[in-house]
């Protein structure tokens, strides 16, 4: 091959999350070895939605905090962009929200966005910049200086995300950030994450119990079996782009059957080990 030639092959694209042979081992003095993941492998794209989704207890959080490097794999390796998942939370590659908000209630919407840049200190003016960005990325400008504790649940999950992605990071990690949310809320926060995962561009993993939320978020659905946490299936949701995903789409009959192809590899009725199932 030439070098005109080379050089016109794009680099290969390093993974946003890449997880190898992943097992997870919990012990406890007078207590049983609990094994919470087995033999896990994951590759998550750059800018791509995965959605994990499992019975209770299957380690679906679990891995989540592997790749958050809150918890450490008993054997296997785990690696951000490239970097182990140590390295990727000391550079800031990833942003992560829970189920719970967890705002500092003594601080205004803009503060509690801009803590972590605080933190690592960038100048006030910056801050306050970017504060104002993300603000108007999530629909709050009208909320900078309120509190907490007077705003809706809703719109406290979306000053958290705007927290998560307050340093730009290529990765987002959110542990059923709706899971406490009225139906109504939790539908129009699925529409403004898919929008803002969109405008973007982060990669996101993102913990749920709800199947239809799973179909109606995600390029690809990773089905995990109860514990030992195996990776069951994983299905490739086509449902078009974020700008294409809608209320509309709730409706629409190629949403429903991806939902009943989750329920199906959730409750065993299509043949285990076939990661990869197609939308056709």
């Amino acid at each position: 091959m030439s070098d005109a030639s080379a050089a016109s092959v794009p680099a290969p694209q390093v993974p946003a999350v890449e997880v190898k042979g992943v097992d997870k081992l919990f012990t406890a003095k007078r207590k049983p070895t609990v094994t919470a993941l087995q033999a896990v492998d994951l590759t998550v794209a750059p800018g791509e939605f995965v959605s994990l989704i499992g019975p209770s207890g299957c380690g679906k959080s679990t891995l989540l905090r592997l790749i958050a490097d809150l918890d450490t794999p008993s054997t296997g390796t785990v690696s951000v962009f490239g970097k182990t998942a140590k390295q990727a939370r000391i550079d800031q590659e990833y942003g992560i929200a829970f189920q719970q908000a967890g705002l500092l209630p003594w601080r205004t919407v803009t503060k509690n966005i801009e803590l972590p840049l605080e933190l690592h200190g960038m100048s006030g003016a910056a801050r306050s910049a970017r504060s104002a960005e993300l603000l108007t990325l999530v629909g709050l400008s009208d909320f900078a200086e309120s509190y907490p504790d007077q705003l809706s649940g809703g719109m406290q999950q979306r000053v958290a995300i705007a927290r998560a992605l307050a340093e730009s990071p290529r990765l987002l990690l959110m542990d059923e950030p709706f899971g406490a949310l009225d139906e109504m809320t939790r539908e129009r926060m699925q529409t403004e994450l898919v929008r803002i995962a969109g405008e973007t561009g982060a990669a996101v993993v993102f913990v749920t119990h709800s199947i239809p939320e799973a179909v109606f978020l995600s390029n690809r659905v990773v089905v995990m079996s109860p514990r030992p946490g195996r990776i069951r299936d994983i299905l490739t949701v086509s449902l078009g782009s974020s700008t294409e995903r809608g209320e509309a789409l709730r409706e629409d009959e190629s949403f429903f059957e991806n939902v009943s192809k989750v329920r199906e590899l959730l409750h065993g009725e299509a043949p285990v080990g076939i990661k990869g199932v197609e939308n056709r």
